[in-house]
């Protein structure tokens, strides 16, 4: 089994809507080449939590395996996948 573990960063529940919408397109899209693909999606909300790893509080930010790939900005479902193949290379 393959596994990606994204961190959505936001405190503010619509955001965090937004972003977790955009991974599980790119998990759909994923997962029609890689079957055995498993990606654990997790929110971090507490803004003491995101301050240790970015700056940036009052946009979200995303983590892929542990990566801050997205820093205050709603990322884009293709710019997603990438940081997925990325993360995939990073394995092998």
């Amino acid at each position: 089994m393959i596994k990606i573990e994204v961190k959505i960063l936001s405190y503010k529940t619509p955001q965090r809507y937004a972003v977790r919408r955009a991974v599980i397109a790119a998990q759909t899209v994923m997962g029609q080449e890689y079957p055995d693909l498993l990606v654990k999606i997790a929110e971090v909300r507490e803004r003491s939590e995101m301050e240790k790893i970015t700056p940036v509080v009052l946009y979200p930010s995303l983590m892929v395996n542990d990566q801050l790939v997205c820093v205050g900005r709603f990322p884009k479902k293709d710019e997603i996948l990438v940081w997925f193949q990325q993360a995939l290379h990073e394995e092998v």
